[in-house]
């Protein structure tokens, strides 16, 4: 670590420094910074728009790409000279808040008629009095030593009454100067960095720069804006203090911040989208740096994100937002197909087993949610359905991960994170009363079963949707909170998924395997009814007692090439089921009275 130079800053230069010519230079960063933004909107809601609409072939298309990079480019400009800005801001207010000490400190000297010099010594006057004659006792000077309030012994002198004063002030005088030097060198530093290459591209090295740079300024700017982002609050109050910030202050948390308020549930969904337009640019440039197979992998995944975020929306197609996107864990991302906070009804997906942050997951689960929200939107326009990776769901390529399939724990955790997350659709959606459908699939639906168990259940959530389900942790609908009426339960005939044994039946029949030839049927004996699975009762079956609606037998278990799990996969698929995508469709718009139904196992 390299030391911090000596301070070669004055009290009076502290003094006299004026933090509103900070502040006014930051204010004509911040007008770069927005008017690079708005060039980007202009190239991305028109010009590209328009050229696709309007002209075709090769010339087109390598128009296109120009004005695609010409965007990233002016998004470049947006976050550099964003950083600035807040840069320039926050060395203002770290400099005023010691420019605040050393007021105080001068204040104090001038009640007391003392004189603090050039240098910073005090000089106070003659009080007190000797302990033989009683006479005053002298003035002097004091000077800091780095340790306020401390005065040395004075033996059989007593001391002037005015020292310690002195050298208390002499110490504050000194301990603000010497903290405003430190914050003029470590911000020295910050805005020798933040400079770009010259020409007009902005290739990935830049960006994988502007990642650090954007690091460099976020721990700069700490006191200045982090520490005022309300992460304990509720998704409400995170929405009122959003909505309470001045237009400025908005544009510098999305600037320095954003993956904070892109994944902060609360905050309106347009603004976590174009934040996490921008997180997603940032996490791409640092993930490029590296060459670990786990980098590869989600850098696979994010850049398919960031393709279908730039391709056309085909007319009647709901827009897709990024309302989340992280590297924690195995990864985050929740992708939105139409608005959540206009929409009447949402539906947030919850996929399960081995879903990361990968290209599986970018192309297979985002169509998913697409699929979904087209379904719905075909009864009712005002539909979104979202994507939601919001927490780690197990692998069962990994050893930890094997064995996590099997137990609750990440579904519990997930629960947590999905409660928050619906709470801050209900929170951000402008509706008077939305209708909000949590949709389980596979392990999904053991998290979605996890955060209907927690507090007062899944916030906002009118219906639940189970499909694939190794059940969700409880025997009885009516015990998921919406009613047993407001459960519905897709399971495929040949889904291996919706057939594991339970664990007691695992147990029994290890116990009992020696007396099969004996004719002795450990399932029979474990479960009497054959309706439970590993998570607790099959919610396909009537004991369970919620709504089966109709779903294709789906691929048998044993394909071309070998064993098959097709069948656990296609149920939003409406090439591959369209009964199921129908009846998924039509309970997330609202109408779950039109499903088709399926006899219970």
């Amino acid at each position: 670590m390299t030391p911090t130079p000596a301070p070669t800053l004055t009290w009076a230069e502290l003094r006299d420094l004026k933090c509103a010519e900070l502040e006014g230079a930051a204010d004509g960063w911040g007008r770069s910074s927005n008017r690079a933004d708005a060039a980007r909107d202009r190239i991305e809601q028109q010009l590209l728009t328009g050229l696709r609409d309007t002209q075709e072939g090769e010339a087109a298309q390598a128009a296109v790409a120009r004005l695609r990079q010409l965007g990233r480019n002016f998004q470049y400009v947006y976050t550099e000279c964003g950083l600035l800005r807040t840069t320039l801001n926050s060395l203002a207010h770290e400099m005023r808040t010691q420019q605040r000490a050393l007021k105080e400190a001068l204040d104090d000297a001038a009640a007391l008629k003392f004189t603090v010099g050039a240098d910073g010594s005090v000089t106070y006057p003659a009080a007190g009095e000797a302990l033989i004659d009683g006479a005053p006792l002298r003035g002097g000077t004091a000077t800091s030593n780095g340790l306020p309030g401390l005065v040395p012994p004075s033996g059989l002198v007593a001391p002037n009454p005015n020292a310690a004063k002195a050298r208390d002030i002499a110490d504050r005088v000194a301990g603000a100067v010497r903290a405003a030097a430190e914050i003029d060198w470590r911000y020295a530093g910050i805005l020798r960095r933040l400079k770009a290459e010259e020409g007009l591209k902005v290739p990935d090295a830049t960006w994988r720069d502007a990642a650090g740079d954007a690091a460099a300024v976020r721990d700069a700017a700490g006191a200045y804006l982090k520490d005022a982002i309300p992460h304990d609050a509720s998704p409400a109050e995170r929405r009122d203090w959003w909505a309470g910030l001045t237009q400025e202050q908005r544009e510098e948390y999305l600037a320095v911040y954003p993956d904070q308020i892109g994944n902060l549930d609360g905050i309106p969904a347009l603004i976590r989208d174009a934040a996490n337009r921008d997180n997603l640019r940032l996490l791409i440039g640092e993930l490029e740096g590296r060459d670990d197979e786990r980098s590869a992998t989600r850098l696979a995944g994010l850049r398919e994100i960031d393709r279908q975020l730039g391709a056309e929306t085909a007319p009647g197609m709901p827009p897709m937002l990024l309302l989340g996107v992280s590297d924690e864990g195995n990864g985050r991302a929740i992708v939105s197909y139409g608005n959540p906070d206009t929409a009447r009804n949402v539906a947030a997906y919850v996929p399960g087993l081995n879903t990361s942050l990968d290209e599986d997951f970018a192309t297979n689960d985002l169509k998913r949610a697409r699929d979904t929200a087209i379904g719905a939107r075909y009864h009712d326009p005002s539909s979104a359905a979202i994507a939601w990776l919001g927490y780690d769901a197990p692998q069962a390529i990994d050893g930890l991960g094997s064995a996590a399939v099997a137990l609750d724990w990440r579904a519990t955790e997930g629960g947590k994170s999905l409660n928050e997350f619906t709470a801050g659709l209900s929170a951000t959606n402008e509706n008077s009363d939305p209708h909000l459908t949590a949709i389980g699939h596979s392990y999904g639906s053991r998290t979605v079963g996890a955060a209907t168990q927690q507090g007062e259940g899944i916030p906002g959530v009118d219906d639940i949707v189970l499909v694939g389900s190794p059940g969700v942790g409880v025997d009885r609908a009516e015990d998921l909170g919406v009613g047993s009426d407001h459960v519905f339960v897709g399971s495929a005939e040949n889904d291996v998924v919706t057939t594991v044994p339970s664990k007691r039946e695992v147990v029994v029949g290890a116990a009992l395997r020696p007396l099969a030839p004996f004719g002795v049927d450990a399932g029979d004996i474990a479960d009497p009814g054959n309706d439970d699975l590993w998570f607790g009762k099959d919610p396909a079956s009537e004991a369970f007692g919620a709504k089966r609606f109709r779903v294709e037998d789906g691929p048998g278990l044993v394909g071309p090439v070998g064993p098959s799990i097709a069948a656990h996969s296609q149920y939003f698929d409406p090439k591959r089921d369209a009964a199921s995508a129908s009846n998924i469709g039509l309970i997330v718009a609202g109408r779950s009275s039109k499903i088709s139904s399926q006899e219970y196992r």
